[in-house]
């Protein structure tokens, strides 16, 4: 994109943006791509998180490639499209918020696909912040949303958890200088640790041998370096104060939300479900999956409550 501008005014000029497409492209009368479906990843993810859906997108499949037009893009903020590190602005980059993120994504189908209407967005954990915040904006943007192991805000020992990290990061004295250091290094894989018992389920965990568990620890914790600390801290504030609860009631497009009983990150009862009773055209799937919040790796499980909810909508 030329340029892009944020909540705050910042603006950034010729701005990277990676992306990736799949399915099969139709167009209306008027020469517009008419049954595209936008793809949101999770937190610091890429457009390659899409291959979650592959398993489903066979003929008279679920997300049929031969009906549907897939796009997803690497948010603002994540590595590989515009982020404090690959912008090398490290702590000079504008904040953020996951406003600016749907923002993002919106401008890019505009300018790149002539794209001002999708048939549907599915968004997975801040993927489904990004649905829900374009559908509330935007509210003739998208036909469905489909919000998976997500909620409409940050509250209890979420947000204690974004404190949490941001503090790790913030105590390192050198995160102020703008350049990587042995310390910022250390306390990256600190920061990115604390997150380890919010992917797989309780039950998950607790199956699995001790030593065994402290090697993914471990390896976990190695893993998290290819992650730029200044990448993480942007997107970790972005998502802190993330609150939409007063203005579920503008959304008109349809929102399929599904949770799993075992996400330790949104709790059914305390996230999704409450999110239905508040959302009035909205559809709830609780799945069962040791994966937890990780369950989106198992969609097949639940092929039919998606193509039952699919079948509502028709491309062009």
């Amino acid at each position: 994109m030329s340029s892009f501008k944020f909540e705050n005014g910042k603006i950034l000029k010729d701005v990277n943006v990676e992306y990736t497409t799949f399915g099969t492209p139709k167009y209306d009368e008027n020469g517009v791509i008419c049954n595209a479906i936008l793809y949101c990843h999770g937190s610091l993810g890429r457009f390659s998180s899409m291959k979650k859906i592959l398993p489903l997108s066979g003929d008279n499949d679920v997300f049929d490639k031969n009906k549907y037009f897939f796009i997803s893009l690497t948010a603002l903020g994540s590595p590989g499209s515009c982020s404090p590190s690959t912008t090398d602005l490290k702590n000079k980059f504008p904040k953020y918020t996951i406003q600016d993120v749907s923002n993002f994504q919106k401008q890019f189908l505009a300018e790149k696909f002539n794209i001002n209407h999708v048939l549907g967005v599915i968004g997975v954990s801040m993927g489904g912040f990004v649905g829900l915040t374009l559908s509330i904006e935007y509210p003739d943007f998208a036909d469905f949303i489909i919000c998976g192991v997500s909620s409409y805000k940050v509250a209890g020992h979420d947000f204690i958890l974004s404190k949490f990290v941001n503090e790790i990061i913030e105590s390192d004295p050198d995160y102020n200088r703008g350049e990587i250091t042995y310390s910022l290094n250390r306390t990256l894989r600190l920061a990115n640790l604390a997150e380890f018992n919010f992917g797989l389920s309780k039950e998950a965990l607790r199956e699995m041998p001790n030593d065994e568990l402290s090697v993914e620890f471990e390896n976990f914790g190695n893993e998290s370096l290819d992650i730029d600390i200044y990448d993480l801290k942007y997107c970790n504030e972005s998502c802190m104060y993330f609150d939409v609860e007063s203005d579920l009631k503008k959304i008109k497009s349809k929102v399929l939300i599904v949770a799993c009983k075992q996400d330790p990150h949104f709790p059914p009862e305390l996230d999704a479900i409450p999110m239905s009773k508040m959302i009035n055209n909205s559809e709830l799937i609780i799945m069962d999956s040791k994966l937890g919040h990780l369950c989106f790796n198992e969609l097949e499980t639940i092929r039919g409550e998606l193509k039952e909810f699919l079948g509502e909508f028709y491309d062009c």
